[in-house]
């Protein structure tokens, strides 16, 4: 298990030097103190391996924390094989360097991510040690068992750290990814209060544009046709009464369309298929512009209610812009499964897109689907029919990849 809290470059640096550098001025003092010219060299020379291996190898592999592979790897197997050696070559040098096990510890638990194998690396380090610490204190029997009975204390004591400071580690990163969880769930449920709002306000808006500027303009609407009655055939106002009933229609059916657009559909626990079967037969009745829904008998397996409520978004914005823009006569609402995509396409027969382009859009319904799609990884095009209209065709995720197709089975025709 490595240890994410000991894995930053600089502390290594500023630790694994300064040891050496220290190591190095004790090997370098005790060995002219006692005349020893070849002990000192050779210490130095292993305390140089060492600083080699880490800033050649070690260094390296501790700048890849997550999951070492390749020249990473072999690095990091490189560097413990110079460390467990080269601890224990110093201290048969010369015995203080045995000291070097209190970097050399710490720096195979780093570089090892599974906790048995740190255990094994660190026995060895620990007879390794031993083992030079024997040699340099004399090579008796005598101080056979002084030297394995300070590693012995030595690798105990480098077990429970490391055990310990694993264990912090592990406590700390699921901290930490409870915590990255919790503040998801955060934003996601900010953004559902958001979604939340948003809706509730268009309902309202729904309602007073019904209650007060449609009745108003249906009102009107009546009155210029009551006049037009009262008027006669030959009267010089009749053309501007009909062209005042006219205007008063054709604003009515922009406020309807309003209404329509802003009232919600809802979902509730109906499934995608039945409401958009009733928000197409709402629109049959509202327009006279037939609508025929092509649906899957099976539901779409893998798609959220996120992701539902961005289709049913898209197909009311669809069925607004035939009511608006295409004075057709009939119209489709097609949802299918499309790889690991749920497809809708809102078809129509009426005028097409005449010089439409994606750069010279200007209103608010296309682009602001644009933007309800890029937040759910979704796209749109539009383009024009093969037999004239207008074709919109919505794709967002709708399940991982290996799931089966769903086909279209049947086909739904309501009014």
């Amino acid at each position: 298990m490595r240890i994410p809290a000991m894995t930053t470059l600089r502390w290594w640096d500023v630790a694994v030097g300064g040891s050496l550098l220290l190591m190095g001025m004790l090997a370098a003092a005790d060995q002219y103190r006692y005349g020893h010219e070849l002990g000192r060299i050779g210490a130095l020379a292993t305390l140089a391996a060492i600083g080699i291996g880490y800033f050649g190898f070690g260094r390296r592999a501790i700048a890849c924390p997550n999951g070492r592979t390749g020249s990473a790897s072999l690095a990091a197997t490189v560097f413990r094989g110079v460390l467990i050696v080269g601890v224990g070559v110093a201290a048969a040098f010369n015995p203080s360097l045995a000291t070097l096990q209190a970097i050399a510890f710490p720096l195979l638990w780093t570089l090892t991510d599974s906790f048995l194998v740190s255990v094994v690396l660190s026995a060895l380090l620990a007879a390794s040690a031993g083992a030079g610490l024997w040699l340099g204190i004399g090579g008796t029997p005598a101080a056979l068992g002084q030297a394995y009975t300070t590693e012995g204390i030595s690798f105990v004591f480098a077990i429970a750290m490391g055990a310990w400071i694993t264990r912090i580690a592990r406590d700390g990163s699921t901290q930490r990814r409870l915590y990255e969880e919790l503040s998801l769930a955060q934003d996601e449920l900010a953004a559902l209060h958001r979604d939340a709002g948003s809706a509730a306000e268009r309902e309202r808006l729904a309602r007073e544009i019904h209650d007060t500027i449609a009745q108003s303009l249906t009102s009107l609407v009546m009155l210029a046709q009551r006049a037009g009655n009262e008027l006669g055939a030959d009267s010089g106002a009749r053309p501007t009464v009909e062209l005042i009933e006219d205007t008063a229609r054709q604003a009515l059916t922009e406020a309807r369309t309003l209404v329509a657009a802003m009232s919600p559909v809802r979902v509730g626990d109906s499934t995608l298929a039945e409401t958009l079967r009733r928000l197409a037969g709402r629109f049959e009745r509202e327009t006279g512009i037939q609508v025929r829904v092509i649906l899957a008998d099976t539901e779409l397996d893998g798609l959220d209610r996120e992701n539902e409520v961005v289709l049913l978004r898209c197909a009311q914005e669809g069925l607004a812009n035939v009511r608006k823009h295409s004075r057709a006569a009939a119209a489709s609402v097609r949802l299918e499964r499309v790889g690991t995509d749920a497809v809708l396409t809102v078809t129509d027969d009426g005028r097409g897109l005449g010089a439409y382009a994606p750069a010279h859009e200007n209103g608010f319904g296309l682009s602001g689907m644009r933007d309800r799609l890029a937040l759910v990884g979704g796209r749109l095009t539009v383009g024009a029919g093969e037999r004239g209209g207008t074709v919109l065709r919505v794709t967002v995720p709708a399940a991982e990849a290996g799931n089966p197709t769903i086909s279209v089975e049947s086909v739904r025709h309501e009014r």
